[in-house]
């Protein structure tokens, strides 16, 4: 292994009901006046907002609302959220839902004290010094936020979706995970959350660091636990332990317990961003398209580990005469369960098109540093073209 400093201050809450003690937690975190960060109706529908709100009425906890935050979330609340919060002596932001909410919670908890925009953290501008804390209580098991050290946000002025710069400040100081509070969610959402947990556990797998075996196999244990509960929680939406598996997976596929000491890649991610920023598309859908795609394009790069993730993985046969007969098996599986799981695989599911390719590689060119990315194999402009056009063929 690399050296490395893991440092995960989270507090987790898991199980049925645990969203009744939210009050407790924010009072323990030191929240005197909350501010409840969510999207729209279904926190209302589940449950979710009116165990939250009795619980911090219990405990005497009073709090103002910001609703509303969009998939793919967008500055212009950002921006709302800084103000409001200035505005009530907001001291702790407090998000319920997903992954899209808790980001947004998060960038305003780092952009109120900041004298700045808030985007200046994005763009290299500004380091992170403080925050106001941050809890949530989930409602979507995907993007990992919940015990992650990282933030997406869209600028809308020049529909830039880009990521902070990773830090443990901004990591969350609790999260409640109770399964039950997902077991409402559409069979679309679960499979493109599914997809994206996978994601964060491959972006970490396909390294150039060698003997990190203990490493590997957390990735493999956590990727066959996926491809088990994910098609369970679809064909039964109540069922319990299968929404369990994928909650807990979903936060350990980023809190970065399965990434330590080895080089990590994130291509397929920036490549993504740039399909979600022009089509509004899930995530989680997104990267159902490209992940395979990059898969195709880097596998000679290191056939043996794209086979091993054949084997391990899907249970494929290994071929030691013809590594890439295996390594093709692999990611043949990986967009077959991609499939079976009603995600798309091509560009043209998701609404893509292919004279967009070009306008897609020059706005990934105006983020800085924008090329070359990733850390298994390095992308450059023509690199990116190719991966997109892969995209393209089932």
């Amino acid at each position: 292994m690399d050296n490395f400093v893991f440092y995960s201050p989270t507090l987790f809450s898991f199980g049925d009901g645990e969203e009744k003690n939210t009050g407790k937690l924010v009072r323990r975190f030191g929240g005197t006046k909350v501010m409840l960060v969510y999207g729209g109706g279904s926190v209302k529908r589940n449950g979710a907002y009116d165990a939250v709100t009795a619980s911090l009425l219990s405990e005497g906890i009073s709090y103002t609302e910001l609703s509303g935050v969009q998939a793919n979330p967008r500055s212009g609340k950002v921006y709302e959220g800084i103000e409001l919060a200035r505005r009530e002596g907001v001291d702790f932001l407090l998000a319920i839902g997903g992954g899209s909410v808790i980001d947004t919670a998060k960038a305003i908890a780092f952009g109120v004290p900041y004298q700045g925009d808030f985007w200046d953290f994005f763009c290299g501008k500004a380091t992170f010094e403080t925050t106001l804390p941050v809890g949530t209580v989930l409602t979507i098991a995907a993007a990992g936020s919940e015990g992650s050290d990282s933030c997406v946000i869209t600028l809308e002025e020049g529909n830039l979706k880009w990521g902070c710069p990773k830090s443990d400040v901004i990591r969350p100081k609790f999260s409640v995970l109770d399964p039950r509070l997902t077991c409402s969610l559409p069979a679309y959402q679960t499979a493109s959350g599914s997809v994206d947990m996978m994601a964060h556990i491959c972006e970490r797998y396909f390294t150039n660091t060698s003997d990190v075996e203990l490493t590997d196999r957390l990735c493999q244990a956590l990727l066959k636990t996926v491809i088990d509960a994910a098609p369970r929680a679809i064909a039964d939406p109540g069922d319990y332990a299968a929404r369990a598996d994928l909650m807990w997976s979903g936060m350990l596929a980023h809190n970065n317990s399965c990434g330590v000491g080895r080089a990590q890649d994130w291509a397929s991610h920036q490549i993504e961003h740039e399909l979600s920023a022009f089509y509004d598309c899930a995530h989680g859908a997104g990267l159902a398209v490209v992940m395979p795609a990059w898969m195709e394009f880097v596998m000679e790069h290191d056939i043996m580990r794209f086979a091993k993730f054949a084997v391990e993985v899907f249970g494929c046969e290994m071929d030691f005469a013809h590594p890439e007969r295996t390594a093709k098996a692999g990611i043949a599986s990986l967009r077959a369960f991609f499939r079976s799981l009603g995600m798309p695989t091509t560009f043209a599911e998701i609404g893509a098109k292919e004279e967009d390719i070009p306008a897609m590689v020059a706005h990934r060119g105006e983020k800085p540093n924008g090329f070359p990315f990733g850390g298994f194999v390095k992308i450059g402009p023509s690199e990116m073209e190719a991966i997109l056009r892969l995209s393209m063929k089932a």
